[in-house]
């Protein structure tokens, strides 16, 4: 890569950390980091970085939330009220900056992730998308013109409230709002609702058909107010084979040509180019973007 300047990123999620040097989707050095406890978490994530001899200009990090990401207030680039146990009140970002010596940037993990693949996968060449991530948890994250938005704060579009299917009297998993998309369709709801983990349903028919109504309201909801021209929808929960077609069907359903409807459901509802290395490829993207302008 010549003089070109490198960058380090990180996907920090609530399971895994994942740490890469680089500045595309071709990485120079990467690894895995088991989320444990915060000091050691932080301080392997530091150590792998130091330890490859490889100099970088900054870091990005594209992690689990909620996150404070407002630049004028005392807790910016904390971990807030993350039921994840030990990590309320976290400060992510000095922490790392401090350590290594170069600046840091920090955003929502699918922030990151909308960003690699705006710059780089399923996303390049338009100007409008949304990333939407179906897994452990439920996010999302529009991206204008290669730019997110926190005002108020992140946007938390996996708890929009979902009309209960009337077949369904599974009650909802999540603790704060229950019939949320999250609450209804995120990994541990599927595990819930049917007394089993997902890869273990995969040839339940009913279990995915359920999962692809729930999910195109929210594809619907999110339509009609955001108007993206591409969603890209990711996390393990979509690796279920035809899932993604499904979704595609119901919501032409829903949508029934009204309003801002795509004409071509296949394009416009996508899998990530990506696949799961989207949040970390989008961390190497938010280092560019931040300390690098390009």
């Amino acid at each position: 890569m010549g003089s070109e300047k490198l960058f380090a990123g990180i996907e920090a999620g609530g399971t895994k950390w994942r740490v890469a040097i680089g500045r595309s989707p071709e990485l120079l050095a990467d690894t895995t980091i088991a989320t444990t406890d915060p000091d050691s978490t932080i301080s392997a994530c530091v150590e792998f970085i130091r330890n490859s001899g490889i100099p970088v200009e900054g870091t990005g990090i594209a992690a689990f939330g909620p996150l404070d990401l407002d630049p004028n207030s005392n807790t910016y680039g904390f971990l807030t009220t993350t039921p994840k146990p030990g990590w309320s009140n976290t400060n992510i970002k000095s922490r790392i900056e401090d350590s290594l010596g170069v600046p840091v940037v920090i955003d929502i993990d699918v922030g990151g992730a909308a960003l690699g693949e705006w710059r780089w996968g399923a996303g390049r060449g338009l100007d409008n998308i949304l990333y939407v991530t179906v897994g452990t948890g439920f996010g999302g994250a529009s991206l204008r013109e290669g730019r997110t938005f926190h005002e108020l704060g992140h946007p938390e579009m996996g708890h929009i409230t979902v009309e209960r299917e009337k077949t369904d009297t599974f009650p909802g998993s999540c603790p704060f709002h229950r019939s949320c998309l999250e609450g209804m369709a995120a990994g541990p709801a599927i595990s819930a609702r049917w007394g089993r983990p997902g890869p273990e349903l995969s040839e339940r028919l009913e279990v995915w058909d359920l999962e692809a109504r729930y999910l195109a309201q929210g594809m619907q909801t999110y339509i009609y107010t955001l108007a993206p021209q591409r969603i890209i929808l990711g996390g393990g929960v979509m690796q279920q084979p035809g899932l993604l077609d499904m979704v595609r069907k119901r919501l032409e359903e829903r949508l029934a040509g009204y309003g801002p409807a795509p004409s071509d459901v296949d394009n416009f509802i996508a899998a990530p180019e990506f696949g799961q290395d989207a949040g970390l490829i989008g961390a190497i993207a938010l280092a560019r973007r931040q300390f690098e302008g390009t």
